[in-house]
């Protein structure tokens, strides 16, 4: 069975309270697509992912549903249903990254997995016992991002993932987002418009804090996203 992995319905955020940055969002991701979300600079992408993923406080929603259920972002069954890799995260420093991941899949409740495959596809073969402090701001992101992929999670949330990262390494992302329905479910915010067109099924444009217009299939090319956006430099 598809049907909807998570169903949003008038969700709000803030930093200050009376300011919103999401003003009544509401969403539905199916279970086994890839989704894009683009808007301009100051959109709210971030804080939506933010938001999702149980980390920022400001907010309210009328109703939120995963896997036809009621939910809330902060209960466990979500946490463990969900994992999140931000634009840039300089948390747990001093864990190298094979610490990192074996604590993550206890947290998860996951067996260790066998990252082999996606060391070597984000040539990351010299950094898995490197403190995550000590790696550059790419190296750092493909620390989590081989994470994210590892653990398969129903829901994976992806903050401008191809930022900072090679050439060979955006290929293989690009790969592994566009190979993520047979896993679960990838909504990914991105300014790039490459990531969006090769990998996506689904786009989101978040404008005014909400969901103005969505493209599918044939639709998704440059001409529509950057007209959706209204500024043909943004992408």
């Amino acid at each position: 069975m598809n049907g909807n992995i998570l169903v949003l319905q008038n969700l709000c955020a803030w930093y200050t309270q009376g300011q919103n940055v999401l003003s009544n969002l509401s969403l539905q991701l199916r279970r086994h697509e890839v989704v894009g979300l683009i808007g301009l600079n100051g959109a709210g992408k971030t804080t939506f992912l933010k938001t999702l993923s149980g980390l920022h406080e400001g907010f309210r929603c009328d109703s939120v549903q995963l896997n036809g259920r009621p939910a809330n972002f902060r209960d466990k069954d979500f946490k463990l249903r969900r994992y999140i890799v931000f634009a840039e995260d300089s948390s747990f420093q001093y864990f190298t990254f094979r610490e990192y991941l074996s604590y993550v899949a206890a947290a998860y409740k996951k067996v260790l997995p066998d990252t082999a495959g996606l060391v070597r596809g984000f040539h990351f073969e010299d950094y898995t016992d490197t403190l995550l402090k000590d790696l550059s701001t790419g190296s750092r992101k493909k620390a989590f991002l081989i994470t994210a992929f590892a653990l398969k999670p129903e829901l994976l949330l992806l903050d401008e993932p191809v930022n900072g990262l090679d050439f060979q390494s955006t290929e293989f992302l690009y790969q592994l987002i566009a190979g993520y329905k047979a896993h679960g479910t990838v909504l990914f915010s991105s300014h790039i418009l490459e990531s969006i067109t090769l990998t996506a099924g689904r786009v989101l444009v978040l404008e005014e804090g909400r969901i103005r217009r969505s493209f599918e299939g044939s639709q998704i090319n440059a001409a529509n996203i950057r007209e959706a956006l209204h500024d043909e430099n943004e992408l």
